[in-house]
């Protein structure tokens, strides 16, 4: 008894003592939350100071790095009890899902929150929340959440983008006065290009959870799935007139969404709203906020069997510290961070109330995925003649932890053949890949590879077709029969460098034979690319193959040698410029390549997402130099050291401009070559530079322009285009098209459509009005056919590449890449 009560003391002895240690936000910070915006260090100081006060109620993890060297760090929050068998709570959830099968998983279990804050950098009001939230659960005083982690284990990201956070914070602290100027129109409250929603290279990580294109994405989701939480919420801020959005979220409901996913939403609304009720705070939910695109924080946990939920407080970039709205009110800081505050708290005292019920329906989420699997689809085959390209498929499946194996022992006739749109016979090239229905990930697998989104309503928030097969290029089959597969990795052939008298041919097939080629000229190695396909030693060499002559390389062997090496490069070893058939290695079929100075424009009138995509590109794919130049500075440029010249979407100043744009004319002309891709080729097809957008053909009715008002969301779908798949018909004896059938896939988010060159070439045609997948309204489907969306104008000696649609969207639009390489490494003419 004595012992007991010692025990007793000196337990609360020590909490005692970590108790003093702990600070609240304003004692640490010393100034109060709200006051002022946090730099990123600051909000990780007071993470690493409240892990260090309380070792027996939370655990503090940098999970990564970003790509400006800033920590990316998770706090993983319990009760004492729990806390001292924390790995063994992770594990035993794991277990629940089946990706862990060691032993059976125990549904008497605590509930995991994961709370994720500040994923676009200037809606940054998150961001400070986190603070007060750790505080609150640390807090021995507060009573509710001592109650609430009993059951329950939260886990918080304070920042998913600290690299976009600071950009923000630290532009509007040095633009604020001795006292924020609540007018709209002062300069705190206008952000320059590029702002801090977007994370290094100008990427959206809100719209990357699926593809985990981007570093910070990649080590957030490993983490992720190393836990796999049943509740997530996505904290973001909207307009500053907005008021506050949580959950239910609007339609479109995927319809993987389960029925208990759909009510325990409205759970929790109700839930929230019982506090902004209490306060006065005006909210709204079932409106504007879908859950159909898969790549959200919201989206992609309900995909994987968790309650996913974004959360919406006005404020964004023009909310600065303070600022006054159009109903005469003003929004503080302070407003915002108490918001989110609340749906936060909200959020892990529901999950807490409904712990067993919330495990015990994630348990049978998952039970339904393996042993029935998802959808009409038994297993799904991906099969290319290229390894490099089904390897990319296999990173995205290990990334998101979906099973595959080898498709070795065939045993499926048939299946629906994406390309083709129909059921036909299955014909295998050199690799395929089989993967299965009946596993752990069986809906997000459903949810990627769906042939054809059906939509609920037609309304959305984001694209509305996304297909990997389409995307990632590769010929893929949805069977109704289960696949039997081989888990045996698939040996690639050798990728040393072949002995050779007279040179190599290497096969141009995928974005890595273009980083290999990429390579080569970086390190001053020459190359030669074929007009044309021909056969050597018995073996068929496709157009836009590789040629390496060893005697023009004969002081760069061992270089060449290392490129190969690194690159996995499979190598052909020539003995003799003498072909089996057609031309010779010196017939004038066989172009040198040169090694390009590109140049691409960025700044105000430039999407900073789409000029991201394109920087991203060259530096962390092809590993090629990239010169960044404002777009208000291209008067400046010395084009004399300019070969390619990239327009990302965007609207150009210098375009509009007679004497600039004679110019620019003038050194196409010379050789010159311009990129232009998306509005920015629709810009230039305004004036006089050879190709024109094509008028629309169809007229509607007097009587169809008279609507209701209370329809004038809808009618506006006529119009409209969210993100639809459309199948290009492609020449691909046009160098533009090396490594491509007959045929391309493009995301369409727009109406441009080109009249037929009659000068230039039609690189990529759309001939029919109906998309392969997706929405696309009535008016807009009229318009979007029998035109060019990949053209090339010769002027002179250079020439002007244009593209409708975006090639690399988000980079997880993996087929387009290989155009963009095409544009800048071959003649484009």
């Amino acid at each position: 008894m004595k012992k007991a009560f010692l025990l007793s003391w000196f337990s609360f002895f020590i909490a005692s003592v970590f108790a003093q240690q702990l600070k609240s936000p304003d004692e640490f910070l010393e100034y109060k939350l709200g006051e002022k915006f946090t730099p990123h260090y600051k909000i990780v100081n007071y993470f690493q100071q409240a892990a260090a006060a309380m070792p027996q109620m939370m655990k503090l993890e940098q999970y990564g790095e970003t790509n400006e060297g800033r920590p990316l760090m998770l706090a993983i929050v319990a009760s004492p009890e729990n806390f001292a068998k924390l790995d063994d709570i992770r594990k035993n959830n794991l277990r629940l899902t089946g990706l862990l099968n060691d032993k059976p998983g125990d549904i008497n279990a605590p509930v995991i929150v994961w709370l994720s804050y500040n994923v676009h950098g200037n809606e940054p009001s998150p961001g400070e929340v986190g603070m007060k939230v750790l505080y609150e659960l640390l807090n021995p005083a507060n009573t509710k959440t001592k109650e609430w982690l009993k059951n329950t284990v939260v886990i918080i990201d304070p920042c998913i983008n600290p690299d976009g956070h600071d950009r923000y914070v630290n532009w509007l602290t040095q633009m604020l006065g001795k006292e924020p100027n609540v007018n709209p129109d002062a300069r705190e409250h206008d952000e320059p290009w590029p702002g801090g929603r977007t994370n290094h290279y100008n990427y959206d990580l809100n719209r990357d959870w699926a593809w985990q294109t981007q570093i910070e994405t990649q080590q957030r989701i490993k983490k992720y799935n190393e836990w796999m939480p049943q509740i997530h919420c996505d904290f973001h801020e909207q307009d500053i007139d907005d008021p506050y959005y949580f959950a239910p979220a609007a339609e479109p409901f995927h319809e993987a969404i389960t029925p208990w996913q759909r009510s325990f939403q409205t759970v929790i609304g109700k839930n929230h709203a019982k506090y902004f009720d209490a306060n006065g705070w005006l909210f709204f939910t079932k409106e504007e906020f879908d859950l159909f695109y898969p790549a959200y924080g919201d989206t992609y946990p309900l995909f994987n069997g968790a309650i996913g939920m974004t959360y919406e407080q006005a404020g964004n970039s023009a909310g600065g510290v303070a600022v006054l709205e159009a109903d005469g009110d003003t929004l503080t800081l302070k407003d915002r961070i108490e918001h989110h505050f609340t749906t936060s708290m909200s959020t892990i005292e529901i999950a807490s109330q409904n712990a067993a019920k919330i495990v015990s329906e994630f348990k049978k989420y998952f039970d339904d995925a393996i042993n029935n699997g998802v959808g009409e689809y038994k297993s799904y085959i991906s099969t290319s003649n290229s390894i490099k390209k089904i390897q990319s498929l296999e990173k995205l499946l290990d990334n998101n932890k979906i099973k595959y194996g080898w498709y070795t022992k065939k045993n499926i006739a048939k299946g629906y053949n994406y390309f083709t749109g129909k059921e036909e016979t299955i014909k295998l090239e050199d690799y395929s890949l089989a993967i299965p229905s009946n596993q752990p990930k069986a809906v997000l697998l459903k949810v990627l590879f769906e042939p054809k989104s059906k939509l609920s309503d037609s309304v959305t928030y984001d694209i509305t077709a996304w297909g990997i097969p389409y995307a990632y290029g590769i010929k893929t089959y949805a069977c109704k029969e289960k696949a039997m597969i081989d888990e045996t990795p698939e040996t690639p052939a050798s990728t040393t460098l072949s002995t050779s008298g007279y040179g190599w041919l290497v096969k141009y097939q995928s974005i890595d034979d273009a980083t290999f080629l990429a390579a080569l000229l970086k390190n001053k190695i020459k190359a030669h690319f074929a007009e044309q396909g021909f056969n050597y030693s018995g073996q068929k060499f496709d157009r836009g193959t590789l040629i390496i002559l060893k005697k023009e390389n004969a002081s760069k062997i061992d270089v060449l040698d290392s490129i190969v090496s690194e690159n996995k490069e499979e190598t052909t070893a020539l003995i003799s410029g003498f072909m089996d058939s057609s031309f010779d290695i010196g017939s004038e079929k066989v172009h040198f390549i040169k090694s390009p100075n590109v140049v691409l424009l960025t700044g105000n009138g430039v999407s900073s997402e789409a000029a991201g995509e394109i920087w991203f590109l060259f530096e962390q794919e092809l590993g090629y130099p990239l010169t960044l130049v404002n777009a208000d500075k291209a008067a400046n440029i010395n084009w004399k050291n300019v070969d390619v010249l990239i327009l990302p979407n965007g609207n150009y100043k210098f375009l509009d401009d007679k004497d600039q744009s004679a110019a620019l004319k003038t050194w196409v002309q010379q050789g010159g070559k311009i990129i232009a891709i998306e509005n920015a080729a629709s810009q230039m097809a305004k004036y006089d530079w050879g190709f024109k957008l094509k008028k629309d053909d169809d007229t509607l009715n007097d009587d169809t322009v008279i609507h209701r008002y209370e329809d004038k969301d809808r009618n506006e779908l006529t119009n409209s285009i969210p993100g639809a798949i459309y199948k290009v018909t492609l020449d691909n004896s046009h160098p533009l098209a090396f490594g491509y059938p007959d045929y391309y896939f493009t995301l369409k988010q727009n109406t441009n459509l080109y009249e037929y060159t009659k000068d230039g070439w039609n690189v990529g045609t759309i001939n029919t009005s109906a998309p392969v997948d997706g929405f696309v309204g009535y008016a807009t489907k009229q318009k979007l056919k029998n035109g060019t969306v990949i053209g090339v104008e010769p002027s002179g000696n250079g020439s002007i590449i244009y593209f409708a649609d975006d090639p690399v969207f988000r980079s997880f639009w993996k087929n387009g890449e290989l155009l963009i390489a095409n544009a800048i490494f071959f003649s484009g003419q």
